[in-house]
C-alpha cells in the first residue's frame, strides 16, 4: 500500500475509533457534569425554614451553590436555567463534642440541613428532592457566634459539593 494511501486509512480508522468511543459519553461537562444536554441553570435564594438561620447565611448557601456550578459546569447562571435549584435550610444546630472529665466541650459542632428541590427540565426523570446534612467543628476556646460568617462558608462549600455531586456529578 502506498504511503498517502496509508495514511487516509489510519485517519478514517482514527476518526471512527473516536466516533465509536464518544457514543457511551451521553452529554457531559469537560468537568465531568451531567447536564442532560442544557445550557443554564438558576438558583433560588435558599429560604431560612429554622429559627437560627439568618436570611444572610442562607443567602451565602445559595451563593455557594451557584459559585460550585459554575466552577464545576459550562452552564450558564440564568433567572429561569433549565435546570433549577432551590432549598429550605430546615436544621441549625449547635451542639457540645468531645466533653472531658470536668464535662466540658472540648469543641462544639455547628451541623446544618437542608432539603433541596431539584428540577431537570431536560430529563424530568433526574428531577429530586433530597436532604443535606454537614457539620463544622468549632473549637471550645472560639465563641461559634462570632465565628459564623467563616463556619457559614465552609459550611456553604461542603454542601454545596454535595448537591453538586448529587445532581450533575454523576455519583
Amino acid at each position: 500500500m502506498n504511503r498517502p494511501v496509508h495514511r487516509l486509512v489510519l485517519h478514517v480508522v482514527s476518526v471512527a475509533w473516536l466516533l465509536v468511543a464518544m457514543q457511551g459519553c451521553g452529554v457531559y461537562s469537560p468537568y465531568g457534569a451531567q447536564t442532560s444536554g442544557a445550557t443554564t441553570f438558576s438558583v433560588q435564594d435558599f429560604e431560612p425554614a429554622h429559627p437560627l438561620v439568618s436570611a444572610t447565611a442562607a443567602q451565602t448557601l445559595s451563593e455557594a451553590l451557584r459559585d460550585r456550578v459554575q466552577r464545576q459546569s459550562t452552564l450558564r447562571l440564568v433567572e429561569d436555567g433549565e435546570l433549577e435549584f432551590s432549598a429550605r435550610v430546615v436544621s441549625w444546630e449547635v451542639r457540645p463534642i468531645n466533653v472531658q472529665g470536668d464535662e466540658t466541650a472540648g469543641a462544639n459542632r455547628v451541623s446544618v440541613q437542608l432539603v433541596l428541590n431539584y428540577v431537570n427540565e431536560r430529563d424530568p426523570s433526574l428531577t429530586m428532592e433530597r436532604s443535606f446534612t454537614r457539620y463544622v467543628d468549632v473549637p471550645s476556646d472560639q465563641d461559634v457566634f462570632s465565628q459564623e460568617d467563616a463556619i457559614v462558608e465552609e459550611l456553604g462549600e461542603l454542601l454545596s459539593q454535595d448537591v453538586f455531586n448529587a445532581t450533575l456529578g454523576n455519583w
